[in-house]
């Protein structure tokens, strides 16, 4: 199957979801398949795990990276960059907003509002239900409430993003999108899709996933580790 985002799509998570690991390789995705790819780094909360640290790769490819002004690029500041602002009022092939985790992260959003009204977008809540907080289905609608009462958006769809990093297994994959598609039937959203490492998602059963699955690959790591390679 495959992952059909288009137009404006908003990622956001709580924090540790692996919601801008996501952002990343869903653009990179979309641009191997031949879309038209902008990605805007508006997490403003973490300092090291975020979009603007593979600019590189992603530029590389194609693809329009916006990232804050080169003063504010380390600073965890409510700064917008005005090309936020004029990439959504001009939006075409696939727009992707990665937001700061939890409810902080995605305040930013509320400055967008009045770009934002009346567009048709997408908000998608990654989950990772081996993180804390979002191992319930409880925890993820709070998580749920507290995003969208930050941003003044609605969720309107779900990413199942199950990992546990480097001991991840095709078991914790198939009981993550279990999780994540009962917890998509108690909030009455679609299940978007869902992430498997590459070499996990070879080992997939195409008839256990009932929704895409995005193949990813790790690229913001530790700087004692060697991040994976964008383009071979």
């Amino acid at each position: 199957m495959d992952i059909d985002v288009k137009g404006i799509v908003i990622v956001v998570g709580n924090y540790g979801s692996g919601k801008t690991e996501v952002s990343i390789n869903l653009a990179a995705h979309q641009k191997r398949t031949g879309d038209e790819v902008r990605i805007a780094d508006l997490d403003l909360v973490n300092p090291y795990f975020r979009t603007r640290e593979a600019r590189g790769p992603l530029s590389q490819m194609g693809i329009d990276v916006v990232l804050p002004p080169v003063q504010y690029m380390q600073a965890d500041l409510p700064i917008l960059d005005p090309a936020v602002a004029g990439m959504l009022r001009r939006p075409r092939g696939l727009t992707l907003l990665d937001v700061g985790g939890d409810d902080a992260g995605a305040t930013v959003l509320a400055a967008l509002a009045d770009v934002l009204v009346g567009r048709e977008m997408e908000m998608l809540q990654v989950i990772n239900p081996y993180r804390p907080y979002t191992e319930t289905v409880a925890g993820c609608l709070m998580m749920r409430r507290a995003i969208e009462s930050a941003a003044k958006l609605t969720v309107t769809g779900l990413v199942g993003n199950a990992n546990l990093i480097d001991e991840t297994t095709v078991d914790h994959i198939y009981d993550g999108y279990d999780f994540v598609s009962r917890v998509a039937q108690k909030m009455q959203l679609p299940l978007r899709f869902v992430t498997a490492m590459e070499a996990i998602h070879r080992q997939i059963d195409p008839e256990r996933i009932g929704c895409p699955v995005l193949p990813m690959k790790r690229l913001l790591v530790p700087p004692w580790q060697r991040a994976a390679q964008l383009i071979p």
